[in-house]
């Protein structure tokens, strides 16, 4: 196993089956039915009830499909819970002429398409052809995992690479319709994806790390931009952008699991109800500073974003690096998505519980280092 964090200079990228990535407003209206496997194929929708309810985009979509289109199921709600999951799985398990899902939304819908397909191969030994249509900025799209919650509130979930969806359209006028504080926030998971990418131990220099730089510059260049002015398209589809940059080139090669932030925003998500972007708004900026304090290579890694989101470098890379966590804070302060813990309705009681989670640990170094940190975010 390369770690290309240690040798920049060695590594290997295997890239995911995404054969089609379309981008820009109207690309739903223009480019999903040359996104279907075949003239023929069915298609079955799987979204949320807001969207469903209170927007025309799944009736729009519906409209488009035509007689490709078989059923919609609109019941999936936050962190994709099993109930809801087993429902949709059984309705599309009883109709043999679907071969294609179309997940419309944010990181639940998607994941949850995700799951069928793998149920429904696990049966049948076939996999759906998957069109992604995200809504937030999530990028649960990128990846070959899907993660749902189970009967006791915690996040579990599979992973094949066959997952990984075979299209995704990335449509400002779907995202328009997306609560500002949510696209923002989401846009911050992002913001998590390409920092955590830094120092992961085996994501690749190219094309992971050098997109993640990307990333993470056009996140901090245009989510001010959007929070002034939120209806305008041009930076819908450049946070859209950022936010396929910022996981969609991990590749199949990628161990274990993306970083601490990551790990913490599982701990707190679905067992609490708080959605993973906040989660993200919550302990990013925290994590990043552990890290430029704790590691030498980590700190290293997380310094190199330094001139990409408007920080001058220093040379010293600890200094560096710990400017980048601030730089984080400020713009969750700017956005105004800065919470605490308390303000969540997690109590105190709960820290061992979370840092138990979240290390895998119920005492030491690591243990102790984290608590710390999740008790400051009370």
């Amino acid at each position: 196993m390369t770690e290309s964090s240690t040798n920049p200079l060695a590594g290997l990228w295997r890239p995911t089956h995404l054969q089609r990535l379309h981008y820009g407003p109207e690309s739903v209206k223009q480019h999903l039915l040359e996104c279907l496997p075949t003239e023929s194929s069915k298609a079955f929708i799987i979204t949320g009830n807001s969207l469903a309810t209170k927007t025309q985009l799944i009736k729009q979509v519906e409209s488009q499909l035509g007689s490709r289109h078989v059923g919609t199921f609109s019941k999936i709600g936050q962190h994709a819970p099993i109930a809801e999951l087993d429902e949709a799985t059984e309705i599309v398990k009883k109709d043999s002429s679907i071969d294609t899902i179309i997940s419309i939304g944010g990181g639940s819908p998607i994941d949850s398409a995700k799951a069928i397909s793998y149920r429904l191969h696990e049966q049948n030994g076939k996999f759906l052809h998957h069109i992604a249509i995200p809504t937030t900025l999530s990028a649960a799209e990128c990846t070959m995992n899907a993660g749902y919650t189970d009967k006791s509130g915690l996040k579990t979930g599979v992973a094949a690479p066959e997952l990984v969806p075979s299209a995704v359209i990335y449509d400002s006028k779907f995202a328009l319709e997306t609560p500002p504080w949510l696209l923002m926030s989401t846009a911050m998971r992002a913001m998590d994806h390409a920092m955590e990418l830094m120092y992961h131990p085996t994501s690749t220099e190219m094309p992971c790390k050098q997109l993640a730089l990307s990333a993470a510059s056009e996140l901090f260049i245009y989510l001010p931009k959007y929070k002034r002015d939120p209806k305008n398209e041009e930076y819908i589809t450049h946070l859209q952008l950022a936010s396929f940059a910022s996981l969609g080139f991990v590749g199949l090669n990628i161990k274990g699991g993306l970083g601490l932030s990551h790990t913490l925003g599982y701990a707190l998500g679905s067992p609490y109800g708080i959605p993973h972007g906040i989660t993200s708004c919550l302990t990013l900026g925290h994590v990043v500073k552990l890290k430029a304090q704790s590691s030498d290579a980590d700190a290293a890694q997380i310094a190199r974003m330094a001139p990409f989101i408007g920080l001058t470098r220093t040379n010293d890379n600890k200094k560096d690096a710990l400017a980048v966590g601030d730089a984080i804070l400020d713009l969750v302060k700017l956005l105004d998505l800065k919470t605490t813990l308390t303000e969540k309705g997690v109590s105190k009681d709960e820290v061992h519980t979370i840092v138990k989670t979240a290390t895998r640990q119920e005492s030491g170094p690591i243990y102790d280092h984290v608590r710390t940190l999740v008790e400051g975010l009370y």
